[in-house]
C-alpha cells in the first residue's frame, strides 16, 4: 500500500509516520482486501490536533475518517479507531462486494464547481441569477448498484454520493435524511 503521511504547517516525524503505517496495515489487513492507497493529513485547529485519514480500496470503494484530540498520536489513534469501526461494521458487504465484481468499480469523469456564496440575505436582488463560479475541478463518479452506493457513503462518511446506477447507466443520488434514514433519487425518463 503506498501511504501520503503530510502535515498542514505541522512537521511530520519519522516516528509517527512509523505510526500510522503500522496501525493502518493492521486495521486494512483485518478488514479490507488490497487497499491501494491512503492519505493522512495532519494539521491543527485551535489548541487541537485534527487527523483526516482516507484509504482507497482495490474495488474503487474509499474509506475516511476524521478525528481531533489534544495530542497528535491521540488524533491519529481515534481517526485510525473510527475508520476501523466504519471497516468492521461493512466487513462482510464489502467481502461479497468484492466477490460479486470481478473488476474494478468503473469511473466516469465529470466537471465540479464552487459557487460563489451570496454575500447578503438582505442585499438588494441580484441583476444576473447566473452564478460566479470560483472554481473549476475533475471529479470522479463511480457506477454502482444502490447497495454499494449506500455503503460507499457510509464507509467516506458523506452526506451524500452522485453515482450511476448500474442497474440503468442513468445518474442516481443517495443521501442521509434529518430523520436518519437514507434516500435514494432515481431520476426515470418517461418514454
Amino acid at each position: 500500500m503506498r501511504y501520503q503521511i503530510s502535515g498542514k504547517q505541522i512537521d511530520i516525524g519519522d516516528a509517527l509516520q512509523t505510526h500510522v503505517k503500522d496501525s493502518l496495515n493492521s486495521v486494512m489487513s483485518k478488514y479490507a482486501e488490497r487497499p491501494t492507497d491512503a492519505s493522512v493529513v495532519f494539521s491543527r485547529s485551535g489548541h487541537e490536533h485534527v487527523c483526516e485519514a482516507t484509504v482507497h480500496l482495490s474495488t474503487g470503494l474509499t474509506a475516511s475518517a476524521k478525528a481531533s484530540e489534544h495530542e497528535i498520536y491521540a488524533a491519529f489513534d481515534s481517526c485510525c479507531d473510527k475508520m476501523e469501526t466504519q471497516l468492521r461494521r461493512y466487513k462482510r458487504r464489502l467481502k461479497d462486494h468484492h466477490k460479486e465484481r470481478v473488476q474494478p468499480v468503473e469511473l466516469f469523469g465529470a466537471s465540479s464547481y464552487i459557487l460563489a456564496a451570496s454575500e447578503d440575505s438582505d442585499a438588494a436582488e441580484p441583476e444576473t441569477l447566473q452564478p460566479i463560479i470560483v472554481a473549476e475541478m475533475e471529479t470522479k463518479i463511480p457506477s454502482l448498484s444502490v447497495g454499494e452506493a449506500v455503503m460507499q457513503m457510509e464507509i467516506a462518511g458523506a452526506p451524500l454520493l452522485v453515482f450511476r446506477n448500474e442497474g440503468h447507466d442513468e445518474v442516481n443520488v443517495v443521501y442521509r435524511r434529518d430523520d436518519g434514514n437514507v434516500g435514494w433519487i432515481d431520476p426515470r425518463r418517461e418514454t
